[in-house]
């Protein structure tokens, strides 16, 4: 199996260094991973299959300066990954909502990230003397 489905931003370090130079908050992209991810985990919750709720509940989006991501499972679900991936063994047929979530809002995503970052270069230039 390939790994996890990602989106992949080419010349996102670079971005983060050209906005702490011209005096952006790295905050701002710590901030808008947070809200990819939360995008993502949404759209994870209306794919999961219920049964008693708590693996919907455990879907939860995480973000630093650097990446957003998506958890799910944890001790109150640990049944998660056998229902994400599946397990032959005990005839679990893989159910990939997590991926299939990200797979869905994909070009959402992209569009998303693209505009923000457009919105924090304007809002620079603005601010920065000239």
């Amino acid at each position: 199996m390939a790994g996890p489905p990602a989106v992949k931003v080419t010349g996102a370090r670079e971005f983060r260094a050209a906005l702490e130079r011209m005096g952006g908050d790295v905050k701002d992209v710590t901030a808008l991973n947070r809200r990819l991810a939360d995008d993502v985990a949404q759209a994870a919750r209306q794919r999961v299959p219920i049964k008693t709720g708590r693996l919907s509940k455990s879907i939860r989006a995480r973000a630093s300066k650097t990446r957003a991501g998506v958890n799910m499972g944890g001790r109150l679900a640990v049944y998660g990954p056998p229902i994400h991936f599946g397990w032959r063994r005990r005839n679990i047929e893989p159910q990939p909502f997590l991926y299939d979530a990200l797979d869905a809002r994909r070009h959402a995503l992209v569009g998303m990230y693209q505009g923000e970052v457009e919105r924090l270069v304007k809002k620079l230039d603005r601010e920065t003397p000239g």
